[in-house]
C-alpha cells in the first residue's frame, strides 16, 4: 500500500518572513501617490457596457440611484474601480475578497442561532485575489461617505484611517489565534454594544460623552428594529390577502408579481415563468443539506414577483418567492437574485466555479461567520443565467450612513476593519499579512493618502456621469 501524501506546511517563522519579504518587495509606502491610469477608460462607458446584460426598463433606475451623489454612484461603481486597482500594488498576499467592501456592505443579520451578528452582507463580487483591494475599497468609502456628510477634510481623514487601523491592528490579533479560535470569531451584537459603551466611557469631555451616548442608544435601536425585520414583517409590506390567499402586491418599477410581467421582456408567458421558477426552486433545494432541505420541504410556494434591489445590482434579474408553511401566519420569503461574473475577473484570474451562483456561495460562507441557513445557487433555465438563493429577511439592518457624525462614523469604521480583518483570517493567512503590514501606522496612512485620492477621481466620474445624464447620452429615472 502506497504511503499517504504528507502535506509540508510552512511555520509560523516562515510565515512571518514571507510577510517581511513583501514588504521589501512592495513597502507600506508603495501605496501613497495614487493617480489614475494615463488610459483610464471611459467610466460611463464602463457602466454602459455592464447595463447590456441588465433588465431595460430598470437601467434608467439604476443610474437615477447612482446619481444621487458621490457616495451612491461610488457604491454602484464596483467594476469602475477594479480597474482602477489593477495596477496598484499588491503584496502577493491573497484572501477570499468581498469584491464590494464598501462600507454600505455591512450590517447585521441574525445566525442560525437567532443571535445578531455584525458582519459583511454581499458577496456578488467576491473572489480570491489581493487583500488589499478589499483593504482600499472599505477606506475610499469612509472618505467618500464622509465628505458626503458634509465632514471636515480631517475628520474625514479620521474616520478613514480608523477603518485601515483597526484592520490592521485586528490581522495582528488573528495572528496570533489558534485556527480554530479564528474560525469561530464573531461580532455578536452584545460585542458591538459592549464596544459602543466602551468608546463612550474613553471620551475625555461631557460634550463628546453626551455625543457617544447618542451614538450608543442608536445602535441600540438598530438592533431592536432588525430583531422585526422577518419573513412575517415582509408580508405585511409586500402581500395582501386575495381571495383567501396571500399575494405579492403590486408597485411597479421596484416590485411586479409574475403574473404582471410583460411576456416581450423575457420572451416567454407569465405562467411559463413561473414554472421555470418552481423548477429552479426544485433544483435549489437539492443543493441543500439534507436537514435544511426537509425543513424547507415542509413550505409551499405561493407567489412570485420581480423585485430590485440595491444600487449597483439594479438591472439584474432578482426575484422574491413567498413560501406558506403550517398556516398563513407562517410565511418564509425567500431572494432569488442572478450572479454573473465578479467585475475582478476581468483582472484576476477567473473563478474555479462554473457557475457564478456557486462562486457568491462559496465566498460568502468563507467569509462570513454565520451563513444564511437557505443559502444556495443553481443554474437558471435560460443559457447564462444563474442564480443564488437566501432568505429575503432575516433580522437585517444596516446603519444609517448619511445621518452619521463624525464620532459615530469612525467607531463604525472600526468594527468594518475589525470585520473585514476576520474574513481575511478566515481564508488568507492572518500571520503573512500581520508581518507585512508590521506595527506602525504607516500602512494605514498610506492607505488613508490612497482614498483621499481615490475620493477626488471618484468625484470626477461622477461629474463625468452626471454630464452623460444631462446630456441624453444615458437615461436615468431618480426618485425610484
Amino acid at each position: 500500500m502506497a504511503e499517504p501524501v504528507k502535506t509540508v506546511r510552512p511555520s509560523l517563522e516562515e510565515r512571518r518572513a514571507r510577510g517581511k519579504a513583501a514588504r521589501r518587495e512592495t513597502p507600506l509606502s508603495s501605496h501613497t501617490g495614487w493617480k489614475p491610469a494615463a488610459d483610464q477608460p471611459d467610466p460611463v462607458a464602463v457602466l454602459l457596457e455592464q447595463d447590456a446584460t441588465r433588465e431595460p426598463d430598470l437601467v434608467p433606475v439604476r443610474h437615477g440611484r447612482m446619481m444621487v451623489s458621490p457616495f451612491t454612484f461610488y457604491r454602484g461603481a464596483a467594476r469602475i474601480m477594479a480597474g482602477d486597482l489593477k495596477d496598484t500594488p499588491r503584496a502577493a498576499l491573497t484572501a477570499q475578497l468581498c469584491g464590494d467592501a464598501h462600507l454600505s456592505n455591512f450590517g447585521i443579520y441574525a445566525s442560525p442561532e437567532r443571535t445578531l451578528l455584525f458582519d459583511l452582507n454581499d458577496f456578488d463580487e467576491t473572489l480570491p485575489g489581493p487583500f488589499e483591494y478589499d483593504v482600499k475599497r472599505m477606506a475610499a468609502s469612509f472618505t467618500i461617505a464622509a465628505r458626503n456628510n458634509g465632514f471636515s477634510s480631517a475628520d474625514a481623514r479620521d474616520v478613514t484611517l480608523a477603518s485601515v487601523s483597526a484592520y490592521r491592528t485586528a490581522i495582528a490579533e488573528f495572528a496570533e489565534m489558534s485556527t480554530m479560535d479564528i474560525w469561530y470569531a464573531r461580532r455578536s451584537e452584545d460585542e458591538l454594544l459592549a464596544a459602543t459603551k466602551s468608546a463612550e466611557s474613553a471620551q475625555a469631555s461631557k460634550a463628546k460623552r453626551k455625543v457617544a451616548k447618542k451614538s450608543e442608544k442608536r445602535a441600540e435601536v438598530a438592533a431592536t428594529k432588525a430583531r422585526t425585520r422577518d419573513s412575517l414583517q415582509a408580508l405585511s409590506k409586500l402581500a395582501k390577502t386575495v381571495d383567501g390567499e396571500h399575494r405579492i402586491v403590486s408597485q411597479p418599477p421596484i416590485v411586479i408579481p409574475l403574473r404582471e410581467i410583460d411576456a416581450s421582456k423575457y420572451g416567454i408567458s407569465p405562467d411559463e415563468l413561473e414554472h421555470y421558477v418552481r423548477a429552479e426552486f426544485r433544483a435549489y433545494r437539492a443543493t441543500l443539506t439534507s436537514d435544511r432541505r426537509h425543513l424547507l420541504e415542509r413550505f409551499q410556494i405561493i407567489d412570485v414577483a420581480r423585485k430590485v434591489v440595491g444600487v449597483g445590482s439594479v438591472g439584474m434579474r432578482a426575484f422574491i418567492v413567498l413560501l406558506q408553511g403550517r398556516d398563513q401566519q407562517d410565511p418564509l420569503f425567500l431572494q432569488v437574485k442572478e450572479a454573473t461574473a465578479s467585475v475582478l475577473e476581468d483582472h484576476l484570474p477567473k473563478s474555479r466555479h462554473r457557475q457564478p451562483g456557486s462562486r457568491v456561495v462559496h465566498g460568502q460562507r468563507m467569509m462570513q461567520a454565520a451563513s444564511d441557513i437557505y443559502l444556495g445557487s443553481t443554474k437558471g433555465v435560460q443559457a447564462g443565467r444563474y442564480f443564488y438563493w437566501r432568505q429575503l429577511r432575516d433580522m437585517k439592518g444596516s446603519a444609517p450612513i448619511e445621518s452619521k457624525i463624525p464620532f459615530g462614523m469612525a467607531f463604525y469604521a472600526g468594527q468594518c476593519g475589525w470585520t473585514l480583518a476576520r474574513a481575511h483570517a478566515r481564508s488568507g493567512d492572518p500571520v503573512a499579512i500581520a508581518a507585512y503590514l508590521g506595527k506602525n501606522d504607516k500602512f494605514d496612512q498610506s492607505v488613508t493618502d490612497f482614498s483621499v485620492r481615490y475620493a477626488d477621481h471618484n468625484e470626477g466620474d461622477y461629474e463625468a456621469f452626471t454630464k452623460a445624464v444631462r446630456s441624453g447620452r444615458i437615461e436615468a429615472v431618480e426618485g425610484v
